[in-house]
């Protein structure tokens, strides 16, 4: 099933929004939640939370300032789902003061950390989401300790370091309904072109033999979930 055309509308909050998605990788990823989320996916993602009279979910890591989020959000109001996406919006390690990716013009005057609650919040509100996204406002690792929901697709981009990156594939690809997917962002092969934790999880996603490769888009990788039992732990590193 085609997807729509992404409004005009959406992809200029897209533009106007802080964060580090390209509109190419964009495209792709609101084609892919589309997709998965109408149920148009080869497979069906069975077990999704449509078969029990509730719209399909996809799941985001990584929230930042809602770039992404635009998309996953369009892609879900087209599909008649709804997006959770999860971030403790204090910034990843590498938009800390002194790293590379640092923006001073959001550093909170009270707790001296970065804070992107509130401009995540204006830009649900300008691309008219707030009933389709559903922030949930924590640490990766805390959020799925608590979480048991079928996710039609999970998208991992939050913190790029080797513990974050593994936390968010640990607490989260349990929860791909099998016939849904598992997308990761900023995957490297070459090691000059970017941080290897990606390209790790994305390795050990393919090793568990429960996940196969079915799209890329330059730095993305689109995994669809072929076997295993919903919610139970991925296979330890190196198995």
């Amino acid at each position: 099933m085609e997807a729509p055309a992404i409004s005009a509308e959406s992809l200029a909050v897209f533009e106007a929004t802080k964060g580090f998605m390209p509109q190419d990788e964009g495209r792709v990823l609101y084609e892919i939640a589309y997709e998965y989320l109408s149920g148009g996916a080869e497979g069906g993602a069975a077990g999704g939370n449509a078969a029990a009279g509730r719209p399909p979910v996809g799941i985001e890591i990584g929230t930042y300032a809602g770039r992404s989020t635009v998309l996953l959000g369009e892609a879900a109001r087209a599909a008649g789902g709804r997006i959770v996406t999860v971030d403790h919006h204090r910034g990843s390690e590498e938009h800390q003061p002194g790293w590379e990716y640092h923006d001073a013009e959001l550093v909170d005057e009270h707790t001296g950390r970065i804070e992107t609650l509130g401009l995540l919040r204006h830009t649900l509100w300008d691309a008219g989401l707030d009933d389709i996204v559903l922030p949930l406002v924590g640490s990766s690792p805390a959020a799925a300790s608590v979480w048991s929901t079928p996710a039609r697709f999970v998208f991992i981009d939050g913190g790029h370091s080797e513990a974050a990156a593994h936390a968010d594939f640990e607490g989260w690809a349990p929860w791909v309904a099998i016939g849904g997917a598992l997308l990761i962002h900023d995957v490297f092969p070459d090691p000059a072109d970017g941080g290897r934790p990606p390209f790790e999880i994305y390795e050990r996603a393919l090793a568990t033999g429960q996940f196969t490769e079915v799209a890329v888009q330059d730095s993305l990788r689109v995994l669809r979930r072929d076997s295993g039992e919903l919610g139970a732990p991925m296979p330890p590193r190196g198995k």
